[in-house]
């Protein structure tokens, strides 16, 4: 089933585009050299945004005081657009029936769009 939801994710539910524009964004980011944490950051959201169902984020243990200032930085410059994005394109998806999986799963990407640093993504049992 998950895997029949990240395809559909993938071709229809923006997954695709979300992970080219978080690739766009990390490239940048790695060109600037400053901000080449943002851009590790930003390339795990992308791999996470081409397919979601059936991986969660969790919080890194070894995760400190740096990754707090860092994300508090991210979340000023670009945290909130990417998680506004992500909160209109759920609401627009939950209006079908069919699209609930995706607007829930674009609702998942919120939290690593605001606080992505200090944090992991795993496969749920």
């Amino acid at each position: 089933m998950r895997l029949i939801l990240n395809v559909l994710w993938f071709i229809f539910g923006s997954g695709f585009v979300l992970a080219l524009g978080y690739g766009l964004a990390a490239l940048i980011c790695f060109l600037l050299i400053v901000t080449i944490p943002f851009g590790v950051a930003s390339l795990r959201l992308a791999v996470y945004a081409l397919w979601p169902f059936g991986r969660t984020i969790v919080d890194r243990p070894g995760a400190n005081v740096p990754s707090g200032i860092a994300n508090i930085v991210w979340l000023l410059v670009a945290g909130w657009w990417i998680a506004l994005a992500h909160i209109v394109a759920g609401v627009a998806q939950c209006v079908t029936i069919i699209g609930i999986p995706f607007g829930i799963a674009n609702f998942k990407l919120v939290p690593a769009a605001l606080w992505p640093l200090g944090r992991e993504i795993v496969e749920l049992p």
